[in-house]
């Protein structure tokens, strides 16, 4: 059985989208959807098509310059789609794609565990805290 190279290794890795690697697309796509400001996004629209003013009162503390460069983010991933209509102002909806859906499933249930065990962070980081 003939060794392989670590070059061929990272190579191999690289086509099977290996997170571990480093190299590897999946571990950006990783680092985006675990900002803060995508989960909350991708849950927030779990609700339904919204315009860019009821996410920015829907996500308190979320900078203007923040929610346009994570709703650009997220629509160029294919997770989030943009609707522009021409009115007077314009109208601009975001929705979630099939894709951002699947994905936004997974968000909400990390958002409810974050919800529902903080008392037990509380109380561990004082444990913590006093050692």
């Amino acid at each position: 059985m003939p060794t392989t190279t670590a070059s061929a290794r990272r190579d191999q890795a690289k086509r099977e989208y290996d997170a571990y690697v480093a190299a590897c697309p999946s571990r950006m796509l990783l680092d985006r959807v675990s900002d803060k400001w995508v989960s909350l996004v991708l849950v927030a629209l779990g609700d339904g098509t919204l315009r860019y003013s009821e996410l920015s009162r829907r996500l308190a503390g979320v900078s203007q310059k923040m929610l346009t460069q994570t709703l650009r983010a997220l629509e160029r991933d294919g997770l989030v789609e943009r609707n522009v209509t021409a009115s007077v102002p314009v109208r601009v909806d975001y929705s979630l794609t099939p894709l951002g859906d699947s994905l936004r499933e997974l968000m909400y249930g990390v958002k409810l565990w974050a919800e529902s065990n903080m008392d037990e962070v509380f109380e561990a980081r004082a444990r913590y805290d006093e050692r």
